[in-house]
């Protein structure tokens, strides 16, 4: 039986994948409208899945807290559920599970990620803006939404192991969409071309290198190449046992393990009073790691299992550590 979150993060893909369906369309003019809107949507799913995945799969993880008015003037000390009109629980929306995932689980996330979105966000906010009229606005959202595919993959990747092997993973070049190198047209209104400029200025900053994991942007260059030398190297995906393996497996295990050396030592820090990272907390996380229920590591290549270890941790290992330290109030 599936997890929540890991049912969540199927539905964080099935939402990116309508994104790509729809850009990747020969004839389609709502294109970086409805790419932006979808892909966002994605993230803020796949966001939530991992808030769930660290905090044992508790929807209320994800909930928006409050304190209210009491009938004397004063604010409740207690936090309660915010709710909507419709009396249900409003959730955190995408930066803030973004963010979170960071302050309260000490999760590791490149900051392009977040540059990215931010980015992706003011595109979807001023979408109803938009209008194709140029190559200024597609070129600018490929280029972002190349990067937050990217981005995307490997973490949903590294988080919950899918195996996107059949699948498409990229925005079609602008030349096969039904895009000339050159649009004449209604030129963009004030108010797009703020868009515009602001989008340009944004991406200019990127700091990402070659080689980084995530990024702000990326550009598209498309070049073709007759080749006619029959020993050129072919890359063909498949499910042959005796192949090399490049693909991320073992789902289980990083439900079963998903907190690494930081998170866990931020959730400790967010549990207790008294908890200090020193050396007594190193002796007792070491005698917990003998037991397989709390600890398992994890090699860079999990067969031939070399490289260094990477330690990872169940969330039950805090019922351990209660008998050390005390909770908060």
């Amino acid at each position: 039986m599936k997890s929540r979150s890991r049912a969540l993060a199927d539905k964080s893909l099935e939402a990116m994948l309508a994104a790509l369906e729809i850009y990747n369309k020969p004839r389609y003019d709502y294109r970086e409208e409805a790419f932006a809107i979808l892909a966002t949507n994605a993230w803020e799913l796949l966001l939530k899945a991992r808030i769930m995945q660290l905090d044992g799969n508790r929807v209320s993880s994800l909930y928006v807290k409050e304190r209210r008015k009491l009938a004397s003037g004063k604010t409740s000390a207690k936090l309660y559920v915010k709710r909507n009109r419709a009396d249900t629980p409003v959730s955190i929306g995408l930066l803030q599970a973004h963010d979170r995932l960071i302050s309260d689980y000490g999760d590791t996330i490149p900051k392009a990620v977040r540059d990215n979105l931010e980015l992706i966000v003011e595109v979807r906010d001023n979408a109803i803006h938009f209008m194709n009229k140029g190559m200024g606005v597609a070129k600018l959202v490929q280029e972002l939404g190349t990067a937050a595919l990217r981005n995307y993959v490997y973490l949903v990747r590294t988080w919950f192991a899918i195996d996107l092997e059949s699948y498409n993973f990229y925005l079609m070049p602008l030349v096969f969409v039904g895009q000339s190198s050159h649009v004449d047209a209604v030129s963009l209104n004030a108010d797009e071309r703020k868009v515009v400029d602001f989008l340009t200025k944004e991406i200019a900053k990127d700091q990402t290198r070659t080689g980084d994991v995530c990024s702000v942007a990326l550009r598209l260059d498309l070049k073709f190449q007759r080749s006619a030398d029959p020993s050129a190297p072919k890359v063909v995906i498949t499910n042959d046992p005796s192949a090399t393996p490049v693909s991320l497996s073992e789902e289980d295990f990083r439900q079963r393990y998903p907190w690494d050396y930081r998170i866990l030592t931020t959730r400790l820090k967010k549990r207790y009073e008294d908890f200090i990272e020193n050396n007594e907390y190193h002796k007792s996380r070491r005698k917990f790691e003998k037991d397989k229920r709390f600890y398992d590591e994890r090699y860079l290549d999990p067969i031939k299992k070399t490289g260094q270890p990477k330690r990872f941790y169940s969330p039950s290992i805090q019922l351990e550590f209660d008998k050390i330290y005390t909770k908060k109030s």
